[in-house]
């Protein structure tokens, strides 16, 4: 998962498979990759503000986007260890043009604005790896930070109160999302994670047994290569999930860890459409 030997490995086996070159990669960021996802059909025209949510711990800077009228349904938005920059604005405005009010959050605020990730998706592991460490030894600021961002969507004229909260993660915000669902079990009602890092784990609090703890819908979209590193980990979610009567969606996508965000080195336009399909069904279907 989110560490240097393994992403080098992903990206090399990328490359191997005739998928993209280091060369046309470096061209990629060059020209702006986060400008490469496709246009969103019958689009709706959106707001979009950099905003301050305040938490326990200090203030958050976010991106917040929405449809220009109206309430919608609100989305919660973790990021992966690269953290919020401009390839997460981008898929979060694309999510506002598709009916959403979401926020795309800077889980590192505590440590430093955004950008947290010099070169974004193609900044090496070592230097965001102590960013992640921070969060993942001490579980409480991840709930509380969970209960102020959907606290501060609430809060927001252009969401529905009448409709369910989504949230989804990437990468380590898998687990981010995750915990949400259990910190905020009556408000969120569609948890999605992609190339999720750290769901199981032996721990009582771990972030697959947060998340059978709320009323959600979940989309587990897994990685290959985070599928061949834990195997059973599918199989322990499911068990889990349906055993809390809970609908879950869980494949293993044939891509490699961190192959949605379209700025990383093992971006997989085909494959991250796909997932990103089956999240606007989960959506359509878990917040109407």
């Amino acid at each position: 998962m989110c560490d240097q030997d393994n992403f080098e490995k992903d990206r090399q086996e990328y490359e191997a498979r005739g998928l993209v070159t280091r060369k046309q990669f470096g061209m990629m960021l060059g020209a702006g990759v986060a400008m490469m996802l496709p246009q969103v059909a019958n689009a709706v025209a959106v707001t979009e503000a950099e905003v301050n949510v305040k938490t326990p711990d200090g203030t958050a800077d976010c991106y917040f986007v929405h449809p220009s009228t109206g309430t919608a349904a609100g989305v919660l938005v973790w990021p992966d260890i690269f953290g919020l920059r401009p390839a997460f604005r981008q898929m979060g405005k694309r999510l506002a043009e598709s009916g959403y009010a979401v926020l795309v959050v800077n889980p590192f605020y505590r440590t430093k604005k955004a950008p947290t990730a010099e070169n974004g998706g193609a900044t090496p592991i070592p230097q965001v790896m102590p960013l992640m460490q921070g969060l993942t030894k001490d579980v409480t600021v991840q709930i509380t930070d969970a209960k102020a961002f959907v606290g501060w969507l609430d809060q927001q004229p252009s969401v529905a109160k009448n409709r369910k909260i989504g949230t989804q993660g990437y990468c380590m915000g898998g687990f981010e999302a995750f915990r949400t669902a259990g910190a905020v079990p009556d408000r969120i009602g569609a948890v999605a994670t992609f190339h999720g890092a750290a769901l199981v784990t032996n721990m009582p609090n771990s972030p697959h047994l947060e998340a059978a703890k709320s009323h959600a819908q979940f989309l587990i979209a897994i990685a290959e290569s985070d599928d061949k590193t834990s195997p059973n980990d599918k199989n322990v979610l499911k068990e889990t999930l349906a055993k809390a009567n809970l609908s879950a969606e869980i494949e293993v996508y044939p891509a490699m860890h961190g192959w949605c965000p379209p700025d990383t080195t093992v971006y997989n336009m085909e494959q991250a459409e796909k997932a990103w399909g089956r999240l606007l069904a989960l959506y359509g279907k878990a917040l109407a």
